[in-house]
């Protein structure tokens, strides 16, 4: 019969060099070099009063360390780091063995707001003496991702005033119940089973009524429109994405196109990317040159933002709704775009135009011809129609044709009324018509060297996201309020760009 040798699991103490488990060439090898030798955290003493008396701190260089280690594997829960510091021997290193409570990883993470912006500049300055930063554009661009509050306690205060009010007309309601049948005989589980729901209800509209009290204005947007607030994070914000409508922020990056070092990262608590593209621009504007190129997709696009850019003479690319439309290179689109799944998908599905649009006609710019979706030839009455400054085509139907046509109701809106069917086809603009700054925008972004340009922002920009968001985990902000929730994307982003530096041979 075969022998084997036995295999002892028990517990014993083995000897570890804790220096020689921070590899060089790891992450962790260049963090620990990084917040050691480079860093200065003299900043963080402020926080302490313990040189006399007190209990001593633990250094926030380890916590540091350890915090910005395990955004790199994806941990961000405080008892998840605390418990790696005890079982992972890169975590124990990392921490000299210390082991921490969670309580103070959770602290020191939620305070990191005052430290968080210059901590991120000395780092950005490093990667810039290192040579990873070109400068020679900044692609920017957000993600939305949900956060530590309740979708379900968002609304207005009208809402919150008929929520309060309905709950405690239920509590009244449910009360002068009980007292119409104290005289008869009621079920101990079922009596008990109300009388708790008459404390949740009671209790709801108490804690609805010290919100409203505390705030008495209304939350406004960018534009003063007025929002929704929300009961549990005030500062986050109801918004759309591909996935559904998400309670959460925005977080923001400008990324450099030479090796995807991440110069300005801020987290929003609104959807409309259309007000945050200039506080970004004015973020970075002191890492950009005359020619650093700033691009951005059609979410930042409004008259607004480009007549900015456009008056700090900053050269940009800022694509359209209508972009992907006019380049050939998308075409294709549509069929690599992932199906809805029928038992998830609870959109609406899309309605068919009830009437024949331009776009249904045959028409043949060469020929000067167009065709009706009945089979029927239109006549020309016009070649140069100005229309609000922009030339087009009519065409318009005969009598004989449209008379006795029988799709005049899909053709036109009033049949009973209206003879004849006319249609336009724009093909530019009216001369000695002023471009505005969006019709400039699309001409540089159209032209053979915009597209090559505008090509650049999606392998600068999309990938780090794809890192941030996949590779590290970060699928949701855990932290409730815009400045905690700035450091923990802020958080993200040094890890993403210390990731860089390692990757790049720094401190081997």
């Amino acid at each position: 019969m075969a022998r084997y040798k036995p295999i002892d699991t028990s517990p014993r103490f083995i000897a570890v060099d804790l220096e020689r488990q921070l590899h060089p060439g790891t992450f962790e090898h260049a963090l620990n070099y990084l917040i050691d030798h480079q860093i200065d955290l003299s900043r963080f003493d402020t926080r302490y009063k313990n040189d006399l008396t007190g209990a001593s701190a633990y250094p926030p260089a380890m916590l540091l360390k350890v915090v910005l280690f395990a955004y790199s594997r994806g941990i961000v829960s405080s008892r998840d780091i605390a418990r790696a510091c005890t079982e992972h021997v890169t975590f124990i290193a990392l921490s000299g063995d210390s082991a921490p409570h969670f309580t103070t990883f959770a602290a020191f993470v939620s305070t990191l707001g005052d430290e968080i912006v210059p901590l991120f500049k000395e780092v950005l300055l490093i990667c810039d003496r290192q040579g990873l930063i070109g400068r020679e554009m900044f692609a920017i661009d957000g993600v939305k991702l949900p956060s530590n509050a309740s979708k379900a306690k968002s609304g207005t205060r009208a809402d919150f005033e008929r929520q309060a009010a309905k709950m405690e007309a239920a509590a009244q309601a449910m009360l002068a119940r009980h007292r119409a049948n104290d005289a008869l005989p009621v079920e101990p589980d079922l009596a008990a089973k109300e009388t708790r729901q008459v404390e949740r209800l009671t209790q709801e509209a108490a804690q609805m009524r010290q919100w409203l009290s505390a705030n008495p204005d209304e939350r406004k947007g960018a534009k003063g429109k007025v929002i929704k607030s929300n009961r549990t994070d005030n500062e986050s914000a109801k918004m759309a994405t591909s996935k559904g409508v998400i309670q959460g922020y925005t977080g923001v990056a400008a990324v450099d196109a030479r090796h995807q070092i991440i110069v300005e990262a801020q987290a929003h608590g609104t959807g409309s990317e259309q007000a945050l593209l200039m506080p970004m621009v004015e973020a970075v504007s002191p890492h950009c040159t005359s020619d650093t190129l700033i691009t951005a997709d059609a979410g930042y696009h409004s008259d607004a933002n480009l007549k900015a850019m456009a008056e700090q003479n900053r050269p940009a690319l800022i694509a359209d709704n209508q972009m992907r439309k006019r380049d050939e290179r998308f075409k294709d689109q549509a069929k690599y775009k992932a199906q809805p799944d029928p038992l998830y998908d609870k959109a609406h599905p899309k309605k068919s135009g009830g009437h024949y649009r331009p776009k249904d006609f045959d028409y043949d710019a060469a020929a000067g011809t167009c065709i009706c979706p009945a089979g029927k030839m239109l006549y020309q009455n016009g070649a140069n129609c100005n229309h609000n400054g922009h030339l087009a085509v009519k065409f318009q139907g005969a009598l004989r044709d449209c008379l006795p046509c029988t799709q005049r109701d899909k053709c036109l809106r009033k049949p009973e009324t209206t003879q004849t069917r006319q249609v336009s086809f724009f093909y530019g603009k009216a001369s000695g018509t002023t471009l505005n700054y969006s019709d400039r925008m699309k001409r540089a972004i159209d032209s053979e060297r915009g597209r090559a340009l505008y090509g650049g922002r999606f392998a600068t920009v999309e990938p780090v996201f794809a890192n941030i968001r996949y590779n590290k985990g970060l699928d949701r902000f855990t932290l409730r309020g815009q400045q905690k929730v700035d450091t923990q994307w802020k958080l993200f982003c040094l890890v993403h760009n210390i990731e860089k530096l390692a990757h790049h041979g720094y401190a081997q």
